[in-house]
């Protein structure tokens, strides 16, 4: 017969870890990440009323943040000079947020 120790349940020390697979996504959804912010800085390389929208960019933590600060940066981008660095953007954001191409709605023109 085995004595009863009362012993507590044992810790389980993987709980919140992931399956590799978790982790391999969350570091290609930081890498895409990365990359947008990096297509977004240099989009506005060279340009003079960039300072503040520059720090927008850079304090960015998630791709949202970024999605939210496409509008003033094509805004800076308006200039038909800018047009590489518009459709350099555009790819850019294309790649992180797909389904949100106007051909994919139900709304498009007949």
């Amino acid at each position: 017969m085995i004595p009863n120790l009362n012993l507590p349940a044992p810790r389980d020390y993987t709980a919140g870890a992931g399956m590799p697979g978790d982790r391999q996504a969350r570091m290609a959804a930081r890498q895409a990440f990365v990359s947008l912010k990096l297509t977004f800085l240099s989009a506005l390389d060279h340009l003079d009323d960039e300072h503040w929208l520059r720090v927008q960019v850079i304090a960015a933590e998630e791709p949202v943040d970024l999605w939210l600060l496409r509008a003033p940066v094509f805004s800076m981008l308006a200039d038909a000079n800018h047009r590489p660095r518009r459709q350099l953007l555009r790819r850019g954001l294309d790649s992180m947020f797909p389904d949100l191409d106007e051909a994919a709605s139900g709304f498009t023109p007949l």
